[in-house]
């Protein structure tokens, strides 16, 4: 069984704790550690699981010396993210962390050379990638039942109301939700960015203090175009946490609302001013261990641990997601 410390005991680490506390991943590991600044707010999330062996520190570097764990999950602030990363890296413990992966492109080159150097794995928490709808997709899109992908289209609208240090964030937008989108439209697609233009903004009646709302136009690998309008500052007409989405290809067009409902045309006849188009399904299925978010991240990633390999939302891959972000915001300043 492996020994793991929890970084970050807030709302988000809360939700981590709950999962790793749970069937079936509490028989793969023990949680002997809680660490935040916040003695109290670590406190409290021990008391919720029934921790009763684990430790509380607010110092992470005297917590491993403490515990000799072999994993950190680390939700701590994206500010705090290469320290985190690097002091559990030298105390030789993998890590899984919350996205962003770094705050900057400098940072997360960091750590992927720290973790190389160090011979650890570093992994990223992506846990939409995990969903039964967007598994299903890619591999759909896989099949070509659409033919050759040419766009991807999305919409992100949301009134969220987090309070907390999301509402004095820059880029609260960009960076802290739309890497959700981005590493989507690369997993589902199996492309990557190239080059984007981006408008933000903060909307009148925002409760942020910046950057709630973002327009951008990624040119993707192989002539594919993936377009994004978000906004965290809507209230009414939402859409769903994973978007909506208009995904276009050589011979037909696949709709889909962010939950359970998708809408398949595929191109009957190639004749005709507008083509006749005739309804399809989105039949394939993934595996369900492979739909439940965050426990399966976590569960993936103890897997590549158990057999040596990298995992699937492995920092070497995830840095490209975290550059669509980076480069965006450069683009909007």
């Amino acid at each position: 069984m492996k020994r793991a410390v929890l970084v970050g005991c807030g709302v988000m680490g809360a939700r981590w704790a709950a999962a790793l506390n749970a069937s079936p991943l509490k028989e793969r590991l023990n949680l002997v550690a809680l660490v935040d600044v916040d003695r109290d707010v670590a406190e409290s999330v021990k008391r919720a699981n029934g921790l009763s062996s684990a430790i509380v520190a607010t110092d992470l570097a005297k917590a491993l010396e403490q515990v000799k764990a072999d994993i950190v999950f680390d939700v701590a602030v994206p500010a705090a993210r290469r320290d985190v990363v690097l002091t559990a890296f030298r105390h030789g413990c993998d890590v899984l962390t919350e996205k962003p992966m770094a705050a900057s492109m400098k940072d997360a080159a960091d750590i992927l050379t720290a973790a190389q150097r160090q011979g650890r794995l570093h992994a990223v928490m992506q846990n939409r990638r995990f969903k039964q709808s967007i598994r299903r997709i890619r591999a759909f899109l896989a099949s070509g039942a659409i033919g050759e992908l040419s766009s991807m289209h999305c919409d992100f609208f949301i009134g969220a109301h987090f309070g907390g240090f999301r509402d004095a964030m820059k880029h609260v937008l960009l960076l802290d939700m739309a890497i959700h989108t981005f590493d989507a439209a690369r997993f589902i697609s199996g492309k990557d960015a190239l080059a984007v233009y981006c408008h933000e903004s903060n909307p009148k009646g925002s409760w942020y203090a910046h950057g709630a709302a973002a327009n951008a136009i990624f040119e993707m690998s192989d002539a594919v175009t993936f377009t994004y309008r978000g906004s965290w500052v809507a209230e009414g007409g939402t859409t769903s946490w994973e978007s909506a989405w208009r995904i276009i290809g050589t011979a037909g067009t696949l709709l889909w609302d962010g939950a359970d409902h998708f809408e398949l045309k595929q191109v009957a006849e190639h004749s005709g001013f507008l083509r006749p188009l005739r309804d399809a399904a989105v039949s394939l299925s993934p595996h369900p261990a492979q739909t439940h978010g965050h426990a399966s991240v976590i569960a993936e990633f103890l897997d590549a641990i158990e057999a040596g390999r990298v995992p699937e939302t492995a920092g070497t891959d995830n840095i490209k997601s975290l550059a669509m972000v980076l480069a965006a915001i450069e683009s909007a300043r």
